[in-house]
């Protein structure tokens, strides 16, 4: 009986531990925005490197996002889809994608 106790409470305590570490590898939305900021402050050093993290830190997520893409490319790209889209209307399933995938790829 005693060994059973044991084998139980030796599995309930490594389902924990693997519960605990699965949770581990999740990044929160900090994390990940840290993680953004720190690879676009790449090549700065000092004070200018501080005073980017801080205002990259303290900057709203969207504006993180903007941020860190080129703001021509993205206007054209989005431009473009809206476009296409609007050029779809009336497509539906495998049409429509087909259709999007030759029309962005323009």
């Amino acid at each position: 009986m005693k060994k059973l106790i044991s084998l139980l409470a030796l599995g309930l305590a490594m389902s924990l531990g693997a519960a605990h570490a699965a949770e581990g590898d999740a990044k929160t939305p900090q994390q990940n925005k840290m993680a953004q900021c720190n690879k676009d402050a790449a090549g700065k050093t000092g004070d200018e490197r501080k005073a980017f993290m801080k205002s990259c830190l303290s900057a709203k997520p969207a504006a993180v996002a903007a941020a860190s893409a080129p703001s021509d490319k993205k206007t054209a790209q989005q431009e473009k889809m809206k476009a296409c889209n609007a050029e779809a209307k009336g497509k539906a399933g495998d049409e429509r994608k087909a259709f999007m995938k030759a029309c962005l790829s323009k």
